[in-house]
C-alpha cells in the first residue's frame, strides 16, 4: 500500500529551460544538478516545489499532446500574477474549460516538450462540496 506520492518526473529535451519554468511559476528550488554524471537514465535535476520533490531528465520530448496532467495547487490572489508569467514565458496557455462555480479557476499550459501542466485554485474538498450543491447530495 502507498504512503503517498513519491516524486514527479518530467522528460525534458533541455533542462535549463525546464528550470527556468519550474523556478518562475512553481517558486522550485533546485536541490540536485547531476551535471555530466549520470546514475539514471540520463543528466537529471532534482527541484522541490514545497514538499513536492520533482525531477527533471534530459531526453526526447513526448511525441503528442494529450489531457494528462499535474496540477499544481496557487492562491486565487496569485492567478494574474500566473496567468502573466506564463505568457512571459512563452508558454501554450490554453483557453479556460467550463467549470462549476465553486471549484476553483485553473491555468492549463504545455511545456516546450508536450506536458500539461494545470495551476489550480480550488481544493478537492470544495469540488466535491460544488458537485454535491449541483445533485443534492452529500460529499
Amino acid at each position: 500500500m502507498s504512503s503517498g506520492l513519491s516524486h514527479i518526473t518530467f522528460i525534458v529535451s533541455d533542462l535549463d529551460r525546464m528550470q527556468a519554468i519550474l523556478e518562475s511559476l512553481l517558486g522550485a528550488v533546485c536541490v540536485y544538478d547531476s551535471k555530466n554524471k549520470q546514475f539514471s537514465l540520463s543528466e537529471e535535476r532534482f527541484f522541490l516545489v514545497g514538499e513536492v520533490w520533482i525531477a527533471t531528465m534530459l531526453g526526447d520530448p513526448l511525441p503528442s499532446r494529450t489531457y494528462n496532467h499535474v496540477a499544481f495547487k496557487i492562491e486565487e490572489a496569485e492567478f494574474d500574477n500566473c496567468m502573466a508569467r506564463i505568457k512571459a514565458l512563452g508558454l501554450d496557455l490554453l483557453p479556460p474549460r467550463p467549470r462549476v462555480e465553486g471549484e476553483g479557476r485553473s491555468l492549463y499550459f504545455h511545456g516546450p516538450d508536450n506536458h500539461l501542466f494545470e495551476l489550480h485554485t480550488g481544493t478537492l474538498a470544495e469540488r466535491l462540496k460544488s458537485y454535491a450543491a449541483i445533485t443534492g447530495s452529500a460529499p
